[in-house]
């Protein structure tokens, strides 16, 4: 609970900033204190064991949605502290973007705590409405107000077929309540469903396929991705995706499981296509930010694994996931935003002009790629296990492999041209000590995440 109401309070906050602070460098280590404060304020939170039911039942925090907070949390400040001087070049209206950040983090605190379907559509609103604008609020380019009207229209779209699909398994049940007996009797007995509450979970798998960008709902993705500015790109493509998934496991593990049968070989087609549709137009991208779009594509196909596999292993491969494919795209996009050119060509020489930055990129894109000693590789392992746990669906396990041994090449065309090519990478600006540093840090933790990974399951 804590985690909600400060971030709403750092929202509010960031808003009122702008009327007192004139300075943007003010503004931005507000928000930098702010994150650091949600950060404190989310492992206060942290409980060792057991449930604790808040707002009659509607919200329920128990240690894996605590511990996905922590880790949100810190993720938000290091991006915070990554791109805050970019964020404050997007516009004039600095303070509301640092605003908007927090409210919807406020909502993906919501999307992992809720027990309730109406907290679930309040907490994807309260998620969503604010990357409308940020896609948009670079308004003199044309492909940033491009991007916010496509992301507005899809996202309104799918907010309609979640309502639809709630509204449905609410006729079916007579409660919003995940804990209720009408909706455990119903979902929960071990027999067959009806057709209304059947047709309502399908249209929630549609909605969240549409949120998470997953195949064949992802047309939206690589122009908004591409369009949106490059400083909040990362932040939507990491931390706002993984919070969904994080909604989508929680309800389909704990509410669906005894049903799983019936939604399984959906969720498997839409995984075969995300990996397919994800790796394959990668491949034929010029840009190195349009190709991290499908690559993003991609990473859903994997992360779609741990919502197929009901057992435990699904849930520590999400989590596992969670905090590497953010720490990845993290590192990944701090490098690319200083790019003054995103096509390959434009990174051709930047391992001799700039080691650092090189390097940082470097990891990252392994940790994508599922390299071994990289935060992605134990991340891929864990979804692929749980399914493997299940017992079946071995050929989806094996094309999964093969797709990322695809993805492999697209990154490494980033990493030959760094090291491999000559030329001359030009850069908008250079970074700073404290910027490389952080990079450094951000390239450590992904290492030391493939080496460790109990550093974020022991928990």
């Amino acid at each position: 609970m804590n985690a909600i109401v400060i971030s709403a309070l750092l929202g509010v906050l960031m808003m009122l900033s702008g009327l007192f602070f004139k300075r943007s460098a003010a503004i931005q280590w507000t928000a930098i204190a702010g994150s650091a404060i949600l950060l404190i304020g989310s492992i206060l939170e942290l409980i060792p064991a057991g449930q604790n039911k808040m707002f009659y039942g509607m919200l329920e925090l128990h240690h894996v949605s605590s511990w996905f907070n922590v880790l949100m949390s810190a993720c938000v400040m290091l991006y915070i502290l990554l791109f805050h001087r970019s964020i404050a070049k997007v516009g004039r209206n600095d303070a509301e973007y640092f605003a908007l950040i927090f409210f919807v983090m406020c909502g993906i605190y919501l999307m992992s705590m809720y027990s309730n379907l109406l907290i679930l559509f309040l907490g994807i609103e309260i998620m969503s409405i604010p990357q409308y604008i940020m896609a948009g609020s670079d308004k003199e380019n044309i492909k940033s107000n491009e991007s916010a009207l496509k992301y507005f229209l899809m996202g309104s779209f799918s907010t309609g077929i979640l309502l639809m699909g709630i509204t449905l398994i609410y006729g079916a049940t007579g409660s919003f309540d995940l804990l209720s007996p009408k909706f455990t009797a119903v979902f929960q007995s071990g027999a067959d469903p009806s057709s209304l509450a059947m047709i309502g979970v399908l249209l929630l798998i549609v909605a969240f396929g549409f949120k998470t960008s997953s195949s064949p709902f992802h047309f939206w993705t690589p122009d908004v991705y591409d369009g949106s500015p490059t400083a909040f790109t990362p932040f939507m493509a990491s931390i706002v995706k993984v919070g969904v998934f994080m909604a989508f496991i929680r309800l389909f593990h704990l509410s669906f499981i005894q049903m799983a049968s019936h939604w399984q070989l959906m969720m498997a087609l839409m995984i075969a296509l995300t990996l397919l549709i994800g790796n394959i137009t990668a491949v034929y991208q010029q840009s190195v930010k349009r190709m991290l779009a499908y690559s993003s594509i991609a990473q859903a196909g994997f992360m779609l694994f741990a919502v197929f596999s009901t057992n435990q292993t699904a849930w520590d491969g999400m989590m596992l996931y969670s905090v590497a494919y953010t720490l990845s795209t993290l590192g990944i996009f701090a490098v690319l935003i200083k790019m003054k050119d995103y096509t390959y060509d434009g990174f051709k020489g930047l391992g001799k002009k700039e080691p650092v930055l090189a390097a940082t990129a470097t990891i990252c894109l392994l940790s994508l790629a599922g390299i071994p000693l990289t935060g992605g590789f134990f991340a891929k392992y864990f979804v692929l296990n749980a399914a493997m746990e299940q017992g079946l669906w071995i050929a989806l396990i094996i094309f999964a492999v093969l797709m990322a041994a695809v993805s492999a090449y697209y990154y490494f065309k980033v990493i030959m041209s760094m090291y491999f090519y000559e030329g001359d990478a030009e850069l908008t600006e250079e970074s700073n000590a404290v910027e490389k540093t952080l990079m450094i840090m951000n390239a450590v933790l992904v290492i030391l995440l493939g080496v460790m990974p109990g550093l974020i399951l022991n928990h």
